[in-house]
């Protein structure tokens, strides 16, 4: 059964936008008192409301000012873990890095060892508390890694967790084989741990089809970029490649654009020279401002990125440790002032451009045979929604064509 959805004062259609490069807010696409026919979970339409509502459809009015978006996409989360790290956040602002930390056997193993010894309904509901939210704020797609394991059985298990939770959660959740995050201390090496998942972890993933990405932490203290090469160069034929580069040190962004990532998260750390040779592969590099927040260390670049024509993505990186806040509208507002970025850049950077950086092409835009993917914020400017910095949210959900709210 078809259905007009609106009046909405405005429609930010998110389509017929460039996947790169700088963007202005006039080359938004912008319909004013705009309407959606949807059927069957999907938008059939998106035109003039008035012209829509001549057709003899069933109507869901929209009876308050509303501006309309594309359900937005979070490309890069670890939500799924148990328990929090609190005491580091503490020990980080009193100068302590994350790096010693993390060398002192702290940090990822610390989440890796809580998460390991919770039960599965634990994990199960503080993931889906953090989904719950994220779903109110806007996030209708998410990206969800594994990687808080100490042995490979705990791996499968967070896989299996999270698309557990896909199968009865209102978000559609994209996971992430994060199996290489660091190298747990039962294994003598790095080197041995990477053979063990290619070997023993990966064939099982792929039988049991719990992924088809893989993703790997390209820094000091975990992998090497030499390990991260031999690793991805055996791994990229059978899956969807994504890696962590970039955070602290230079190197991992071309490891990741030479074995054809989809994207190279993170880029806190880059040189021009990397600047440009990401600007001419088409791997989206994805920023992750919530982490520089957690961290207090500078953002990535994403005005020079965006000015050298780079695929750019805006991702939480929602986590226990250096992304704790999990806000994703927040972050990029503040992204935006801190960068310069154009309203249009940063709302592409969580609708069509996060679809691009998770190979999505069935939603992020608001047009024809598109997933049905929207939300809507009460006021009638869509300037109001940044401007607010994450404290405007939305007042209108609509998942997969089924209304929430």
């Amino acid at each position: 059964m078809k259905e007009l959805v609106g009046p909405y004062s405005q429609i930010i259609t998110m389509a017929n936008l460039p996947d790169r490069g700088a963007l202005i807010d006039n080359s938004l696409e912008i319909i004013e008192d705009g309407g959606v026919v949807i059927e069957k979970g999907k938008i059939i339409e998106v035109g003039d409301y008035s012209l829509l509502s001549k057709n003899n459809l069933d109507v869901i009015e929209i009876n308050f000012p509303c501006v309309l978006l594309p359900g937005f996409i979070d490309s890069h989360t670890h939500v799924c873990h148990y328990g929090n790290r609190s005491d580091e956040y503490a020990k980080r602002n009193s100068g302590i890095s994350y790096q010693q930390i993390l060398e002192e056997g702290g940090g990822i193993h610390n989440t890796m060892n809580s998460t390991s010894n919770s039960t599965d309904e634990q994990l199960i509901g503080d993931t889906l508390k953090r989904l719950k939210r994220h779903f109110q704020e806007g996030v209708l797609t998410c990206e969800v890694k594994s990687g808080y394991a100490p042995s490979l059985e705990d791996e499968v298990r967070m896989l299996r967790i999270i698309n557990k939770i896909n199968s009865s959660n209102d978000i559609d959740l994209i996971a992430t084989c994060l199996a290489a995050h660091v190298t747990p201390k039962k294994y003598e090496s790095s080197e041995k741990y990477l053979d063990s998942i290619i070997n023993e972890l990966l064939p099982k993933i792929k039988e049991e089809k719990l992924s088809s990405r893989v993703d790997i932490f390209i820094e000091e203290k975990a992998f090497s970029v030499i390990e991260a090469s031999r690793f991805l160069e055996k791994v990229k034929n059978d899956f969807m490649i994504t890696a962590h580069a970039n955070q602290f040190t230079s190197g991992g962004l071309k490891v990741g654009v030479d074995n054809g990532a989809v994207s190279v998260d993170h880029l806190e750390v880059i040189t021009d020279p990397e600047i440009d040779y990401l600007s001419k592969s088409n791997t989206t590099g994805v920023v992750l401002p919530g982490c520089s927040l957690g961290l207090g260390i500078p953002f990535a670049p994403v005005r020079k990125l965006l000015d050298n024509n780079c695929k750019v993505a805006i991702a939480s990186d929602w986590n226990p440790g250096s992304a704790p806040m999990g806000d994703l509208l927040m972050q990029a507002s503040l992204l935006g002032s801190i960068e310069k970025l154009s309203n249009a850049e940063v709302l592409a950077g969580i609708t069509c451009r996060s679809a691009n950086a998770l190979s999505l092409e069935d939603r992020g835009t608001l047009e024809n045979g598109k997933i049905a993917d929207m939300i809507g914020f009460e006021t009638n400017d869509f300037r109001d929604i940044l401007y607010n910095q994450g404290k405007l949210r939305p007042s209108f959900i609509c998942k997969r064509g089924k209304i929430y709210n």
